[in-house]
């Protein structure tokens, strides 16, 4: 009996290596109580990752960020962050000595390849948003050393650092400090990661950079007139650099929203009664979780699709080549498709690129080789 293109798909996403970019799971970690051995139900707990689900979506490896949001920008409030930061990564470390039979940080690429033939689930650690770095450039060496692989130069917010797409500009790109950051990051092996600086950072960060970057997780402007997205003219000069895209899966990148005028003002709500998520004991985070899910429940929104998501990676391959895409879903940060809300469900994307005739070697590209071959060559090109 012939193969049938979802036998196909299984069988090439089962061969390669695959890898997620970016995943806000460790704010999961940090509740104390969530145990990435277990497996969860998205409509019970409103997570998207774990292991057991990503045995079932076939997801051999994944970036953990350890996310901090922009906050006040001084001596004080910058050790805040950093401890913040440094506390989220601990979670991660402890989490995964207590499940060495099921998994393993991962370190360099051939870290994640010993564990998948192990078949264990490979965890590397970023950070997003360098505000944790603060204004001591020596942070950068000292996260490296926790572990962390990969930086978020900004959120959001414009930081000490550079402008953020999504904030008024104050740097016109990087400032004098970013440009020490950039240097710094290449010097000790760290990714410099792309996503969510303004279009003037970027083209700073390119212009000065030795070693290839990443964008974790972003998409096509010209598919979804965003500012968190990439131009054409942005992917060409990322190719151009030996980078990779990693296409992310969270709806309003992708396509462009509906007008969600009560859902938005809910959620505004809500993050003005919850300070902006700042400073929260256990119990108001608890709170907080609670009546954002409610609202999400209340005013559900239109979410795209595994097909809409594939077309941006048809697009960023078309403009900048097979060598520049991969995949970064911001599962847990937002990120999750009507088809594919979990990392259980990732097989789905395989399935379309198969529907669309892209061949293994393509898949295996797309799926974890390209950002490989970049974080191999970044960490190539440390300075001691």
């Amino acid at each position: 009996m012939p193969k049938t293109r979802e036998d196909r798909a299984r069988e090439i996403h089962d061969k390669v290596f695959t890898v997620d970019s970016h995943t806000d799971t460790p704010w999961q970690l940090l509740k104390g109580d969530f145990n990435l051995d277990d497996e969860h139900d998205f409509i019970q707990d409103h997570s998207r990752v774990d292991f057991p689900r990503m045995v079932k979506g076939g997801l051999d490896a994944v970036f953990m960020a350890a996310f901090v949001s922009q906050g006040i920008r001084n001596a004080e409030e910058n050790l805040k962050a950093k401890e913040f930061v440094d506390r989220t990564i601990d979670s991660i470390h402890s989490n995964l000595l207590r499940k060495k039979t099921t998994s393993g940080l991962a370190l360099t690429p051939d870290d994640a390849y010993r564990l998948e033939k192990d078949r264990k689930r490979a965890v590397f650690i970023g950070i997003e948003n360098g505000y944790a770095i603060g204004n001591e450039i020596v942070n950068i060496e000292n996260f490296y050393n926790k572990g962390v692989r990969y930086i978020t130069l900004c959120h959001t917010k414009n930081n000490d650092i550079c402008d953020s797409s999504t904030d008024t500009t104050e740097h016109n790109g990087l400032s004098n400090f970013g440009k020490e950051v950039v240097m710094e990051m290449n010097r000790v092996g760290m990714m410099i990661d792309v996503s969510h600086i303004s279009d003037s950072a970027l083209n700073n960060v390119l212009l000065l950079t030795k070693a290839p970057v990443i964008a974790s997780h972003s998409c096509s402007r010209k598919l979804c007139d965003n500012p968190r997205n990439l131009s054409d003219e942005m992917l060409k000069m990322l190719a151009r650099n030996g980078g990779v895209v990693q296409m992310c899966i969270l709806s309003d990148y992708i396509k462009k929203p509906e007008n969600y005028d009560q859902r938005d003002s809910a959620f505004d709500a809500v993050r003005i009664k919850y300070r902006d998520f700042k400073n929260l004991t256990v119990e108001e985070e608890k709170a907080a979780d609670k009546e954002w899910y409610s609202v999400d429940s209340i005013f559900p929104r239109q979410l795209a699709t595994v097909s809409d998501a594939v077309d941006h990676i048809d697009h960023i391959v078309k403009v900048a080549g097979i060598d520049h895409v991969g995949i970064g879903t911001d599962f847990d940060g937002g990120g999750g498709l009507a088809d594919c809300r979990d990392a259980s469900e990732l097989i789905n994307i395989t399935i379309e690129l198969v529907r669309r005739g892209y061949s293994e070697e393509q898949i295996r590209k797309i799926w974890g080789g390209n950002l490989m071959r970049v974080m191999s060559e970044v960490q190539s090109k440390r300075r001691n």
